[in-house]
Parts: C-alpha cells; sequence; structure tokens
C-alpha cells in the first residue's frame, strides 16, 4: 500500500490512541492491521507530527512524489499545480463562506456560494483529465480570473502569475518583474469588480468572456409569425429605437405580409431572419432601448372600399412594440424563447381631440411609439408578432464565423445608422439615410386637405434614374422610386419615414434627390387623372466639394409644369433650401432665380416640406479643410494650410477617414520631396493623428492605426523623411519655440516608429548611417525619450542587429555583457542628472521606467556575470534612490515603483557589494548620514505600506530584502561605531527602534492569519520576526558599557518584543530585562517605573497572556535568584510585576464580562495596587474609569466618593499642577487649588445626583482637609 494518503472523511478520536482527522489532511502511514491504521499525522500548517490510530475506510490513496526521504522528506501531490490551488483555495474559502453564515450576511454568503459552486465544477472537470489541451488552457483561465476575483471580495492576498497563470515563486522571479505582477494582476481584477458594479446598474454586459473583448454587437432577431386580421398586404418595418430620445437607431428590416397570411415570398416561409449589426459599448448601455415595428397596410385607402377604389396605397396601420432592454444588457439570453410583441392598431380619428388610450392614424409615428411604451397594457386581442432574439458579440464577419448556426448569407442586415466603434482600414461604406419628417400642404380649392403622397427618387445632373438605389429596408433589392405611406385628409402630415440611398462613391456628386407630391383620390378614376402639384430636390455635394451636411433641411416646394419637373436642368440651378433661398435674394427682396411657370409661386410659400439627412461614408467628408487635404492633387497650392487646417478637424471625423487621411500624408511627403517645408508639416500632422488616437476617446482605434501600419501603409521612403525631421527636432531640443512639438513627437514614438521600421522593411536595404546617427541622437542626446524605451523595442529588433542595437536599447544587454560595459555607464549617467535635477521637476516616471528596465535585465539567469554592473548602478544610484523614496510622497503614483527599484537593488547585493559600498563612503560622518537616513527611511517604510495589504507577496519579499540589508549593517555598526570613543547613541538608537518596527510589524504577525496564510509565510519566509528579535538581543548585549544610555528609553520596545506570542522569541529576549536591571543596581532605578507604565498600556491595548506572565515571572526568577545581589530585590521585582500582570490581564478580560460589580471590584484591585506603588499618573487613571463605571450604574454617591480619593491627592496651594495630577476631563487650570475646587464642584454635583446631603460628609472632610493644609479662610461653595 501507499505510505502517503488524504483523508477523505472528518474522523473524531474517541480514546487516546486514536488520531482525530480533518477532511483534506496527509497521513504517513506506518502500519496497517485488521481495517485499521497507525500512522503519523503530517500537518502542513503547523509542520508537526501526531502519531495514533483511525479506521482505513477515511483514508484514499493519492498520488505523490516523494523528495529527500528521511528527516527532511517532502511529499509533492501528483495533481496539477491548478488542482491543487484549487483545493486549498475552496478550503480557505469555506471557513469564510462558514463565519459569513453564523454572522447572518446572506448577501455575501451567497456571492461566496455562487463562486465556489463554480470552481467545484471547474476542480472536477480538470481533475477528471478528459479536456483537450486548448479547452484546458481556456478553463485555466477562467479559474485562475475567478480566484484572484473572489480573493480580492473576501480580502484574502493577491494571488500573482505569469502570463500562462501559473503562480509565480518569488524566488525565481525579480523583483520588478514581481511589482509589475502585482500591478498588472490589482488591476485587472479592479476592472473586473468595476465591471460587476456595471452589471448591477445595468451599464454592462455580463461578465462573459466572449463580450469583455470585443466593442462591435450585432443583434439577431428571428421572425416567427405575425397574426393580424388586415385583409390587404401588409409591409413590417422593424428597427431598434431610444424612447428616451425618440430616436430609431437603425435601419429597417422589411418583412412583406402577404393577405393569406404568410410571407409574399413563399420561399421566405420559416426563413425569416435579421441581424441588427455595428451596435457600439455606447448602444449596450442605453437606459432603454426597443425593437419597435411598424405596421403598413398596402391596398386601398380605407378597407371597406371596393373595387372602383384605388390600389396600391401604403397606409398607415399599427404598431408593436418590445423592450429588449434586459436583452442587449445581457440579462436575458435564450435564442430558443420566443417573444410575443403585442399590435397596437392606428385608428383613423376625424375629431382633433385624441383621448390618451387611443392610437391616431395621423399622430407622428415617434409619438405613437412612445404612446405604445408608455402604457401598461395593449387590448392586443391575440395579434402581434412572435420573434426569437439574441445578442451577438463581433461584427457582421465575425457573427457569421463563431454563430454559423444562426446567421448566414440568407440572413438580412440592417446597419445601425451611424459608424460602429472600430472602422478596420478597407471598411468601405457609403450610406446615406434619408428621413421624410412632415410637411404641410395648402388645400387649393379642395373643401378638405389633400391626402399627399410623397415620391422620391435619385437623378444624376442630367435627370437620368438611379436604378434600385433606395432600400427602404434590409432584406431586399432597392426600388427605383419611394412612395410615402398616405395620411388621410392630413394638411400636416408626419411621417418618419427612413430610407438609405446607396449608389457608387463617384456618382454622389452629380446626383440628386427628388421629391415629387401627389394628391391620391380614394376614387380611382379622380386618382388616375392627378398629377404632381410640386416638387423638391436636394444635392448630396455642395459646391465645395464637401457632402451635405447631416440635420435636417427645409425645402423649398416648387409647383409649375409637370414637364419642367422631371427635367433637371429647369431646376438644379435653383435653391433648394428656404436658408439657400434667402442667402440669394436681392436687397430688394426680389428673386434672382425666375423660370416662367417653374417659380417658387405664393401658393407654394404656403406649402413646406422637411427631411432630414445623415451620411454614413468612409470616402465622403463633411468638412471641408479635411476635404481639402483628401484632394490635395487637384489644390496642391493650399497643400501646406489644409495641412494646417487638419489639426482643427474634429477627432470623430478623422478616424473615420483614417486610412484615406494617411495615404494623402505620405503621399504628399513622398510626391512633395523637393519641399522640406511639407515634410514637417506632415511629420506634425502624423503626430496629431497618433495623439488623438492615444487620447481615452478614440483609443479602440489603436487596432486599425496597427491594421494601417502593417497591411496598408506603403512608403518605402518614409523613414528617411520622418527621422530626418525627429532628429531635427531633438537637435533643437533647446530651442523653446520648437519644444511643444518635441514632446508631442516624443509621445507619439511607439507609432512613429513603427512607421519607421516598417518603411525600412518595405525597402529591404541596409541600414545606413543617418539613420543609425537618428537613433543615436535621439537616445543619448535627450534624456527624456529614454521612458520611451519599452514602447518601441520590438519594432527596432526588426531593423537593428543586436551588435548595433545594444548601444542605443538597453535591452540587448541580455546577450551581450560587453554591451552593458559601453551603455550601462550612460544609462546610469542620465539617471543620475535626472534624480539630481533640483533646478527643474525631474521626471520620476522616465526615470523609474528605465532603472526598472535595467534591474530587470540584470536580475535574469541568462545574462551572464552581473555583479559589476550591480556595483556601478549601487556606488552611482543607490543613495540618490533612497533619497528620492525619502522626499516622495506616498501618494505619488510613481513610489511603488522606486522603492521596488531601491529593493531590487539591495536584493541583488552580496557581501562583497555592501562591504565595498560602506569603503567608498570618505568620512566616517558620511557613514553616519547614511545609515541614518536608511534606518529612518526603512522605518517609515515599514509604518506607512506603500503597498496594499494583499500584496503579501511584495511585502513579504521587501520585509526579507530589509532584514538581510539591516543585518548587514548591524555589522557595519559593531565594527565602526561601538568603541568608546566611536560610539553614535543616535544611530544606535535608530537602529533599536528600526529592528523593532520590523519585528512588531502587523505584516509579520503570524498568529493573526489563517492556517493556510500562515503555512505559505512560514514554508516560503520563515518567521522573521525570531531573526530579527535574535539580531536585537545580540546587539543589546553587545553595547556593553553603553547599555546603560538606553535606560529607560528601551524599556517600552524591548517589552513590545517579548509581547510577541512566539515562546522561543520570548525566551530569548525577556532576559534583557534582567539585564537591564543589573545596569540600574547602582543608579536610580527608572526600569522599575517605565516597565510598570508601559505594561499597562501594552496589555490594555491587547498584548499579553496568562503564559506571557507565567514565563515572564520564571525567567526573572531563575537570573535573580542566580545574582549575588540581585536575588531578594529581584525576586520581590519579579513577583511584583508578576502580580500586575495578573491584575491587568483580568482587568481586560472582565471588561468585557456583563456583570459591572466584577468589572468594579477588577478596577479597586487594580486600583490598590498602583495606590501600594505609589504611581499617582496610572492612579488617577484607573480612578476615572471606575467612576465612569459608577455613573453608568447610577452609582451617583459612590461615583462621587470615587473623585473624592483624587482630590485628596491635591493641596489647597497655588502649586502649578503636574501633567499626571490632572484628570482626563483635563480642566483648564494651573494651580492645585484650582484643580481641587473644580473637583469639589464636581462631587457636589454628584452628590445632588445621588440624593445624598454633602453637608455632613463632604463638609467635615472639607474643613479638616482646608485647615491641615492652609490657615486662610474657608471658601464658600454654593449649590448652583
Amino acid at each position: 500500500f501507499a505510505r502517503w494518503k488524504k483523508t477523505i472523511y472528518n474522523y473524531d478520536a474517541v480514546q487516546d490512541v486514536e488520531l482525530s482527522l480533518q477532511v483534506g489532511d496527509t497521513v504517513h502511514i506506518l502500519e496497517m492491521y485488521e481495517g485499521s491504521v497507525i500512522c503519523c499525522f503530517l500537518s502542513l500548517i503547523l509542520f508537526i507530527y501526531f502519531q495514533g490510530i483511525f479506521p482505513e475506510t477515511y483514508i484514499h490513496l493519492k498520488e505523490a512524489t516523494v523528495k529527500d526521504r528521511g528527516q527532511h522528506e517532502t511529499v509533492i501531490p501528483g495533481e496539477l499545480p491548478l488542482g491543487q490551488e484549487l483545493t486549498s483555495t475552496l478550503r480557505e474559502w469555506a471557513v469564510i463562506w462558514h463565519r459569513l453564515y453564523v454572522d447572518n450576511k446572506t448577501t455575501q454568503f451567497r456571492h461566496v456560494q455562487q463562486l465556489t459552486y463554480s470552481l467545484i465544477e471547474w476542480r472536477s472537470q480538470i481533475l477528471s483529465g478528459t479536456l483537450p489541451k486548448d479547452e484546458l488552457a481556456e478553463l485555466k483561465k477562467k479559474v485562475t480570473a475567478k480566484i484572484d476575483y473572489g480573493n480580492r471580495i473576501l480580502g484574502l492576498d493577491l494571488v500573482v502569475r505569469d502570463d500562462n497563470g501559473n503562480i509565480l515563486d518569488p524566488d525565481e522571479t525579480s523583483t520588478i518583474s514581481l511589482f509589475k505582477a502585482h500591478e498588472t494582476a490589482s488591476k485587472r481584477i479592479d476592472e473586473r469588480i468595476q465591471e460587476e458594479k456595471s452589471l448591477q446598474q445595468n451599464l454592462e454586459l455580463r461578465g462573459q468572456p466572449i463580450f469583455n473583448t470585443t466593442h462591435t454587437y450585432s443583434l439577431y432577431v428571428n421572425f416567427k409569425n405575425f397574426v393580424c386580421n388586415i385583409g390587404e398586404d401588409a409591409e413590417l418595418l422593424m428597427s431598434l429605437y431610444d424612447p428616451d430620445l425618440s430616436k430609431f437607431i437603425s435601419e429597417n428590416y422589411l418583412v412583406r405580409w402577404g393577405s393569406n397570411g404568410m410571407p409574399k415570398e413563399i420561399e421566405k416561409l420559416n426563413n425569416l431572419q435579421a441581424v441588427f449589426t455595428d451596435l457600439s459599448s455606447s448602444d449596450l448601455i442605453r437606459p432603454k432601448i426597443s425593437l419597435v415595428c411598424q405596421i403598413v397596410r398596402v391596398g386601398h385607402m380605407e378597407l371597406k372600399d371596393g373595387k372602383k377604389h384605388t390600389c396600391g396605397l401604403r397606409r398607415p396601420f399599427g404598431v408593436a412594440v418590445m423592450d429588449i432592454t434586459d436583452i442587449i444588457h445581457g440579462k436575458v439570453d435564450d435564442e430558443e424563447k420566443q417573444h410575443f410583441i403585442p399590435f397596437q392598431q392606428r385608428q383613423l380619428i376625424m375629431s382633433p381631440l385624441i383621448t390618451s388610450h387611443v392610437i391616431g392614424e395621423n399622430e407622428p409615428l415617434t409619438s405613437v411609439f412612445n404612446k405604445v411604451i408608455a402604457a401598461k397594457e395593449v387590448n392586443h386581442k391575440g395579434q402581434g408578432l412572435w420573434v426569437s432574439l439574441k445578442l451577438l458579440p463581433g461584427d457582421l464577419a465575425q457573427v457569421q464565423k463563431d454563430f454559423s448556426h444562426l446567421v448566414d448569407r440568407s440572413t438580412a442586415v440592417a446597419r445601425k445608422m451611424g459608424f460602429p466603434e472600430i472602422i478596420l482600414p478597407g471598411d468601405v461604406r457609403n450610406d446615406i439615410y434619408v428621413t421624410l419628417i412632415q410637411g404641410e400642404f395648402d388645400k387649393g380649392k379642395k373643401k378638405t386637405p389633400k391626402n399627399v403622397e410623397v415620391t422620391m427618387s435619385v437623378h444624376d445632373e442630367d435627370g437620368n434614374l438611379q436604378e434600385k438605389a433606395i432600400h427602404p429596408g434590409a432584406g431586399y433589392e432597392g426600388v427605383s422610386e419611394y412612395k410615402s405611406v398616405v395620411y388621410y385628409q392630413v394638411k400636416q402630415p408626419y411621417w418618419y419615414e427612413t430610407v438609405k440611398v446607396s449608389i457608387a462613391i463617384e456618382e454622389v456628386s452629380r446626383c440628386h434627390l427628388r421629391f415629387t407630391f401627389r394628391h391620391r383620390s380614394s376614387q380611382e378614376s379622380r386618382d388616375k387623372s392627378e398629377r404632381a402639384f410640386g416638387m423638391g430636390f436636394v444635392k448630396l455635394m455642395n459646391a465645395d466639394g464637401t457632402t451635405l451636411q447631416d440635420g435636417k433641411h427645409n425645402l423649398i416646394i416648387y409647383k409649375g409644369d409637370n414637364k419642367k419637373m422631371e427635367d433637371a436642368k429647369c431646376y438644379l440651378t435653383l435653391p433648394y433650401t428656404k436658408v439657400e433661398m434667402e442667402e440669394k435674394e436681392t436687397p430688394s427682396g426680389k428673386s434672382l432665380h425666375h423660370l416662367a411657370n417653374f417659380t417658387p409661386s405664393k401658393d407654394s410659400t404656403k406649402d413646406s416640406f422637411q427631411i432630414a439627412t445623415l451620411i454614413c461614408s468612409t470616402k465622403l467628408t463633411q468638412n471641408v479643410d479635411l476635404l481639402g487635404l483628401l484632394n490635395w492633387r487637384s489644390n496642391s497650392q493650399n497643400i501646406a494650410h489644409n495641412l494646417r487646417k487638419l489639426m482643427e478637424v474634429e477627432g470623430g471625423e478623422i478616424v473615420k477617414f483614417l486610412q484615406d487621411t494617411l495615404d494623402a500624408l505620405f503621399n504628399i511627403m513622398m510626391e512633395m520631396s523637393e519641399n522640406e517645408t511639407y515634410d514637417f508639416l506632415v511629420f506634425d500632422a502624423l503626430v496629431f493623428i497618433i495623439s488623438l488616437i492615444g487620447d481615452i476617446k478614440f483609443q479602440h482605434f489603436n487596432p486599425v492605426l496597427e491594421t494601417y501600419i502593417y497591411k496598408h501603409f506603403s512608403a518605402t521612403l518614409a523613414y528617411v523623411k520622418l527621422t530626418k525631421v525627429l532628429n531635427c527636432y531633438v537637435g533643437n531640443a533647446d530651442d523653446s519655440s520648437k519644444t511643444e512639438l518635441l514632446f508631442a513627437a516624443l509621445k507619439a514614438l511607439k507609432y512613429l516608429f513603427r512607421f519607421i521600421v516598417q518603411s525600412r522593411i518595405l525597402m529591404n536595404y541596409p541600414i545606413s548611417l543617418s539613420f543609425h546617427v537618428c537613433f543615436m541622437s535621439l537616445f543619448f542626446f535627450q534624456g527624456a525619450a529614454l521612458k520611451y524605451l519599452p514602447s518601441i523595442i520590438n519594432d527596432v529588433k526588426l531593423v537593428f542587429d543586436p551588435v548595433q542595437l545594444s548601444v542605443l536599447l538597453i535591452w540587448c544587454c541580455v546577450s551581450f555583457s560587453e554591451c552593458r560595459d559601453a551603455l550601462l555607464p550612460l544609462l546610469i549617467d542620465q539617471l543620475s542628472g535626472q534624480l539630481d535635477d533640483n533646478s527643474n521637476k525631474p521626471d520620476h516616471e522616465a526615470s523609474s521606467q528605465l532603472l526598472s528596465s535595467i534591474l530587470e535585465v540584470l536580475d535574469r539567469k541568462d545574462v551572464g556575470p552581473t555583479a559589476k554592473h550591480i556595483q556601478q548602478i549601487m556606488e552611482r544610484l543607490l543613495r540618490r534612490i533612497n533619497r528620492t523614496v525619502i522626499g516622495m510622497s506616498r501618494q505619488s503614483p510613481h513610489i511603488g515603483i522606486f522603492v521596488a527599484c531601491m529593493t531590487a537593488i539591495l536584493r541583488q547585493m552580496d557581501d562583497h557589494h555592501y562591504n565595498h559600498y560602506i569603503n567608498t563612503f570618505k568620512t566616517r560622518q558620511d557613514i553616519i548620514d547614511f545609515l541614518m537616513e536608511t534606518f529612518i527611511m526603512f522605518k517609515d517604510l515599514i509604518g506607512k505600506n506603500v503597498y496594499a495589504s494583499d500584496w503579501m507577496v511584495m511585502n513579504m519579499m521587501q520585509s526579507r530584502v530589509f532584514l538581510q540589508a539591516v543585518n548587514q549593517f548591524t555589522s557595519v555598526l559593531n565594527r565602526f561605531f561601538l568603541d568608546q570613543t566611536n560610539f553614535e547613541l543616535q544611530l544606535w538608537n535608530n537602529y533599536f527602534h528600526l529592528a523593532v518596527a520590523f519585528l512588531t510589524h502587523e505584516s509579520l504577525q503570524l498568529e493573526t492569519f489563517s492556517q493556510a496564510k500562515r503555512s505559505k509565510i512560514i514554508k516560503k519566509y520563515g518567521d522573521m520576526r525570531k531573526e530579527i528579535g535574535f539580531k536585537i538581543r545580540d546587539m543589546w548585549y553587545n553595547l556593553g558599557p553603553h547599555k546603560i544610555k538606553f535606560i529607560p528609553a528601551m524599556v517600552g520596545p524591548i517589552l513590545e518584543v517579548t509581547l510577541v506570542p512566539e515562546p522561543e522569541l520570548r525566551k530569548a529576549t525577556i532576559p534583557i530585562f534582567f539585564d537591564m536591571m543589573q545596569c540600574e543596581f547602582f543608579l536610580p532605578f527608572q526600569f522599575e517605573n517605565e516597565l510598570i507604565t508601559r505594561l499597562d498600556q501594552e496589555v490594555e491595548g491587547g498584548r499579553g497572556d496568562e503564559q506571557y506572565k507565567i514565563l515572564l515571572e520564571k525567567l526573572l526568577l531563575e537570573h535573580c535568584r542566580k545574582h549575588k545581589y540581585l536575588s531578594a530585590s529581584g525576586e520581590k521585582f519579579a513577583w511584583l510585576v508578576s502580580s500586575l500582570l495578573e491584575n491587568l490581564l483580568d482587568y481586560r478580560t472582565i471588561m468585557h464580562d456583563e456583570s459591572k460589580e466584577n468589572r468594579m471590584s477588577c478596577t479597586v484591585n487594580v486600583l490598590n495596587f498602583y495606590k501600594e506603588k505609589k504611581r499617582e499618573d496610572i492612579y488617577i487613571r484607573y480612578l476615572y474609569k471606575l467612576r465612569d463605571l459608577h455613573t453608568d450604574c447610577e452609582n451617583f454617591t459612590e461615583a462621587a466618593y470615587t473623585l473624592l480619593l483624587h482630590a485628596e491627592l491635591l493641596q489647597w496651594s497655588e502649586k502649578p499642577c503636574v501633567p499626571h495630577l490632572l484628570q482626563r476631563d483635563s480642566y483648564y487650570v494651573y494651580s492645585q487649588q484650582e484643580l481641587k475646587e473644580k473637583l469639589y464642584q464636581e462631587i457636589i454635583s454628584f452628590f445632588d445626583r445621588g440624593k445624598v446631603s454633602f453637608c455632613g460628609v463632604l463638609g467635615v472632610h472639607w474643613y479638616l482637609d482646608w485647615r491641615n493644609q492652609t490657615h486662610r479662610q474657608v471658601p464658600v461653595f454654593v449649590r448652583a
């Protein structure tokens, strides 16, 4: 049988020979017989062994590897490290989970329960061993993310990992890498927590991994059925709608429904699917979003009309609305679920008064939708639509790939009326959305308003019709003419009908939209005779070459000959909007445009027509400055002007045309190479664009820029121009006029270098000398550029061989030691200059990035010998870094990395480095100053943590390095500052206080941690308190005759050390008290008073226990009884301290007792002790604690007598009050008499409240006290 097994059930021992077990315990099998086991239980928590027997059925064989057999035998489980981590995590969480249940914290309990169940399920999958490699890797990411998130919300320590999710070993990881891993992990968890908060507020999607990495989303809609008693054909126009803004978000998805209750095209039966694409994260956080459907009837003017009535009219019939906010927010995700959307009919109401619950046919469409959304119930009578919905992450190409079972080539695509968050190079779009908003038409000679039908078409400048250019909705081909809905006898119809116009980009400049207006009669005979009574038009491109501006346009309605209405040459020269007409009118008010039978007449001015347009094009711009740049070849004399104006263009417009803009910039640079002015202007424009994309508003366009660089950029000689301009800016860094341009260029250095490097790669030619010199100049003559080294290194490596790059970049130090010899002094010069720069503000960010990169490289195992390089950094930078840390605010964002750099240097220093460094100081005073600075800095960093409390690994690493450094410095103290002539009291004092602060720091108090955490710390770091405590003991005994200089000042710190609940540490340090007693044998006895005072404070603060009392008494008695002169007095003192401790511990315990009588009794015991020892300061403090107990019980008479004890300590004299005689209520008095009078006033008040006559009791006491101390007249106190 196997020697090592795991416990699978709890077992409680019944007999002494049996062994109690907990689930998960590891047992070492010694012998088995008759179903029982004799074994040794290995406690991985306490590293101790227990031996006993228990039933065999309570254990299970577990594969393991045993190393170092014998006394140092180590058991390594055979399961995956992730499985081990899951097991230990679940055990740790289970303890907290149980505590949450006991404390009745229901919300947190359920949260932890969900997290735990997830981990249990994933652990089962991992341990099954059946997962493919790729699925296991994906599951590993989910598990580690869940563990890290759970640890944070439970207040546990942060777990730092490598890129593969494996826990980092601090012994095998550089200090800088460890710090960066903590930063990355903490930031990642913070983001996850923020996502969780956003989810609760309905502002973010669920925490699905697939949604966290995308910027574009799509909504899949499967149209199942439509039930409605219409009797005619119908059109169903579905779109996404924002009710808060009364705004349509997407174009329409069109379904043509036949009068037979099925789709018009029978092949679409059971195949009506659409996907609304290009939705961005900003769309997903809308407070409300609805799927709306307008049902348009196609047939007669009225349903009751017969055969002689006009057919083919589009008439409003009804609407259907569904709130899909939960689906968009990710709360509902079931593609199989069918949602019913009730139908609401629009009714023809001729009365101007419409009741709120009736949806009128003539109401504006947005008002209709808002009214339906606001209505709580809809009387649908079983009529409506059935759809299924699902939110999909990704653009159209992505969802077709990832969700091919839902979205295929037959699926209709309805795009968002706007751009997605990211527009990749090559994504060409040229959509023009036109919305018929409203009109007002004079009824003319008719008695009733007209039934106006608007016909929209697209024509070129010659009047030729653009076939199938208008798209009423996705799912069908375009139409050549679009006919609007007809409202019956409405003077001011509101349509809100949106269509998409799609024409070739090159045709846009020649095309315009024509709108004709016709009255439609319900009688077919009359309808045939009706002709268009007016027309309007709008050009798609302005005279300056820019596209028609987005927004509303009030068009002029022209009336006249129908043939002229169809002749583009007759009307294209006329103004098409009322604004344009007003601009072209003469001061006299006469129109400049007059054409017989075709002018805006008096009648036409009564008519109005309004549309809205929205251009979604990656090729057509509405900005004249950007247009001038894109068309630079046709207007070459204005290139410089257009390049300067580019930097005034709104960012959103630039990113839409990013590829075309960059192409234009590099074409100007290459084709206009003879003019250097253009080089600088193009460079500045390029920096502007890179900076724009670096802005948080457009940062999601970073992948777009990278795609352009690596797939579309083709300027092979661009590197010549770019490096030349960059070198010029660097060379003129002292020119104040170019400073701003230089720093902007440096901030854009990452992408500038990518352009330069890609240009060099395309050139495929050896590196020129000028190219090499440019890099040299940039990094060795402009120190501010050093901070950007990490961002460009991977690109620069593509064009430099290692030897050349080593002269420029630190990362080449990885391969060549000789390169470090050449490069490191230059970098150290830059850093020392920055850190010493007192005239200007040092660039801490740049310095820390460069320094951390150097130290990270030097800490690698594959870079060869680094001792001399560490020595160079130590000599030149260590003290500068220390002073930077000392002077830096703890709130500074750079303090963490600077402390990490300092720790990294100290960690890489060996004994030789320390000795050498001390020898570099020229004078003894220099060594003192350095040690004083270091001790103060260490103590400050220990007292005020730079790193978060859950950065356990980083904090422990820092503590271990500090301990090593302090131990090195103790040898310096012993060597230089211990003898009689060179002793430095303040330096030694600082050392002791630092050591005590280190030992008592909360991060090292193992007994306050959970068993799991305590086990990890002991296994990796040991108990550092013992090491520093033993060193304190040794350093104390080394003091020799100087010890007396530290009494009584060091009594309190040493007491703190001895109170640490570690038995070995207590045994080692308690004898220091006896040593102090020896030192004071022939001197004033300050030690006893100080020990009593500090012991009272420490025990009251919660430190000390019964074991400490016993051990303190035992050790003091042992040492005193062996001493020739202290045997009697020392033994007496030991009993005194033991008695005090007993009283104090009882007092501390009883203070939590519900019995106030017990608390009073215990307080009196302590009072009597201090009264006997004549410690008035502590005695008075406990008097007031007793008074408070009496007042809480409303024993006011007893409270008065308690204060009387304080008054008895005072004299009727003008002597000033020493501080310890003042009570804690702090009366503002000067003399003892003043305080005594105040006390008697309060005593009288207590007697009054206790309803006791004070005249007899207090009066006699008062008079005698006064007569004994003074012969003056007795003062008279009058009760208030």
